[in-house]
């Protein structure tokens, strides 16, 4: 049984933090459509891939002290935000990213764990963009690494090779890319906050800016929990521009505002290479250290 050592962090919010110094076991196990990941002894996070689902996501996707999900899933007036989820909409007359499996689906081909069991878990998938007599537009592969740096954090990085099946046209959306759909608690609506990387807050200062990073938590009973989303450089379009709301939404969103005004358009046989990173932290931006964690990442 693995020994814990445990320090007490007294944080400028005046929060207690009890955080374990050893490296968390990490443990992946594929049951069906879910690929689940336990951290230690609690439960983190699934890898959602089912058939009659839009496309892949994850969740509940838990905070490192309160275990409740700092995500959340569709509800009846976003019946189109799956918690920490990949798509796009109004790729060539489909849309890959609102609800409706006949409008276009991201299809899970092999999800498979190819590394788990020690400090790391390790993820591949590869899917295909599919819809009812019509091109398949796109072919992805995604490679998803899983750590615990800490026992206030949890990190799911994620690298994305989009492969251009056919000429790609994508006019003018909201709907793209990476995004987050925060819990209902954490959002700014009910006292939550959401700051980006130049001390920007919240969707009047946020959206349309461009940034690397965008950080957004609330307070749950006697803590703080929140969730960070980092661009890497290395991404097209650095920093994207974000799209975000006070009810809890996030997305480094570049085709909402394409270099033309009108479309984004990718040639038959390109490539987008994609990376991000997602930090499941405890406390604010400031205790976490987000600013400090994005300087390593970015030389990464």
């Amino acid at each position: 049984m693995m020994k814990k050592i445990f320090f007490i962090i007294l944080t400028f919010t005046g929060i207690l933090l009890t955080v374990p110094l050893s490296a968390a076991r990490i443990v992946a196990e594929k049951t069906g459509s879910k690929i689940n990941v336990t951290v230690g002894d609690k439960y983190f996070t699934s890898y959602v891939f089912s058939e009659d689902e839009k496309y892949p996501f994850f969740f509940p996707v838990n905070g490192p002290l309160s275990g409740g999900s700092v995500t959340s899933m569709r509800n009846g007036e976003y019946p189109h935000h799956s918690s920490l989820f990949f798509g796009c909409d109004q790729v060539n007359g489909g849309n890959y990213w609102q609800e409706g499996l006949n409008r276009g689906r991201i299809i899970s081909l092999n999800a498979k764990i190819v590394k788990q069991g020690g400090d790391t878990v390790i993820i591949t998938d590869e899917c295909i963009w599919s819809r009812p007599e019509s091109i398949s537009p796109i072919r992805d592969t995604r490679k998803i690494i899983i750590t615990a740096p800490d026992g206030a954090s949890r990190q799911i990085d994620i690298v994305i090779r989009m492969e251009m099946l056919t000429h790609v046209t994508i006019p003018k959306t909201n709907h793209s890319l990476f995004s987050v759909r925060m819990a209902a608690d954490l959002s700014v609506l009910n006292g939550g906050t959401m700051i980006n990387a130049e001390g920007f807050k919240n969707e009047k200062e946020t959206f349309g800016k461009s940034s690397p990073w965008m950080d957004y938590y609330g307070r749950r009973g006697n803590t703080i929990e929140g969730l960070a989303l980092f661009q890497h450089p290395s991404n097209p379009w650095f920093p994207s521009p974000w799209f975000t709301r006070d009810y809890g939404f996030m997305s480094p969103t570049p085709m909402y505002w394409p270099e033309n005004g009108t479309s984004t358009v990718l040639k038959k046989g390109s490539v987008l290479n994609l990376r991000y990173r997602v930090i499941v932290h405890t406390g604010d931006h400031k205790d976490a250290k987000i600013a400090e964690a994005f300087a390593k990442y970015k030389s990464e």
